[in-house]
């Protein structure tokens, strides 16, 4: 559900930039206010899983399209939702910087949606109530997938408001909606069962760090040497190899446009912001749409259909980028844990 710049106004955009980043110093006054930094190698593995996460595209049989895990509720349940709100946004940076995947003006528009909406919208308010203090295995795994179908219902919507009021490109309000809003309950229900698994796997192995998430302080150590090799390795594996097994078909949102629209791809105006930001990010995508980049002729020429997509530019993607986010959102969260710790004048504890 990464939104492209072709969807996105500059004022739109330059408005949903000021939000996120509004959002993001509310979450690390919330984050450094704890001094605790027991919980940040957790942040910044998780961080790294859900962006190999993110690459593996599912099908959704019947439709002709595909979807991936956001990942947003599966951080705010291990994490609390204000670190997990920064580990997604850190995420979302790297992938567009350095991977083309979303645009620099939408950034802002990505982040809320994939961000906020989840960690604090569908987390607190559906997931929190429904799986209570001490869930069952039932009131956990229905708590997570109606969270996940709440968050990408909700980010789904979102995406059509905010291409609808940027009115720079013809993809009428009922139909966009109409298309995005089922495609999206499908992929939540997914993502629902994924991060169920997930929580189930870390509840059963290291209880002691779901119960920790919803205080603001806690004892005993947090995270378990199993449950972050354990996703190391996950981590390794996936976008490393199982991300070429990656279903082709396009995702939610690029399947929605192209039923609204008949049009695979919008193209942004080629003037102005957009042109600007295109610029730079072309500069900075060192592994644009996560494979080596390929001189113009041969872009230019039809790619092959072939599955598994065996592509040793897609694994230097999936490990490059789980490394650059591990070392991103380690550095948000010890930086802020640090100044928390300074600024109390004590040693976290």
């Amino acid at each position: 559900m990464h939104m492209a710049d072709a969807l996105v106004s500059p004022a739109v955009g330059g408005t949903m930039w000021a939000v996120s980043g509004g959002l993001i110093g509310y979450c690390s006054k919330r984050v450094r206010s704890l001094s605790d930094d027991r919980r940040v190698p957790l942040m910044g593995v998780l961080g790294a899983f859900v962006f190999a996460a993110q690459m593996i595209n599912f099908s959704i049989p019947g439709t002709g399209s595909s979807g991936h895990l956001g990942g947003g509720l599966l951080l705010a349940v291990l994490l609390g939702p204000y670190a997990a709100f920064l580990a997604i946004a850190s995420v979302l940076v790297v992938q567009a910087l350095f991977f083309a995947d979303g645009g620099l003006l939408a950034l802002g528009c990505n982040i809320f949606n994939m961000g906020f909406l989840p960690c604090l919208v569908a987390y607190p308010l559906i997931y929190r109530k429904l799986a209570g203090n001490n869930p069952t295995p039932t009131r956990l795994w229905s708590a997570c997938v109606a969270a996940a179908i709440l968050g990408l219902q909700l980010g789904a919507f979102a995406v059509v408001l905010q291409t609808v009021l940027s009115g720079i490109s013809v993809l009428p309000f009922r139909t966009f909606a109409f298309l995005m809003q089922p495609i999206h309950l499908a992929i939540g229900v997914v993502e629902g069962l994924v991060t169920a698994a997930v929580v189930a796997f870390v509840r059963k192995s290291r209880p002691e760090v779901l119960d920790a998430v919803p205080l603001p302080r806690s004892t005993g150590r947090l995270g378990s040497r199993r449950v972050i090799v354990t996703l190391v390795a996950a981590t390794i594996v996936i976008g490393g190899g199982l991300s070429w097994f990656a279903s082709s078909r396009p995702d939610g949102l690029e399947w929605a446009v192209f039923k609204t629209s008949g049009k695979e791809e919008l193209e942004p105006p080629e003037h102005g912001m957009h042109e600007s930001l295109a610029g730079i990010q072309e500069k900075t995508s060192v592994l644009p749409d996560y494979s080596f980049a390929l001189p113009e002729e041969d872009a230019a020429e039809p790619t092959s259909a072939d599955w598994p997509a065996i592509d040793t530019g897609t694994t230097v993607a999936g490990l490059v980028g789980g490394c650059v986010t591990l070392l991103v959102v380690l550095a948000v969260g010890y930086g802020l844990s640090r100044r928390g710790g300074s600024r109390s004048g004590g040693v976290c504890v």
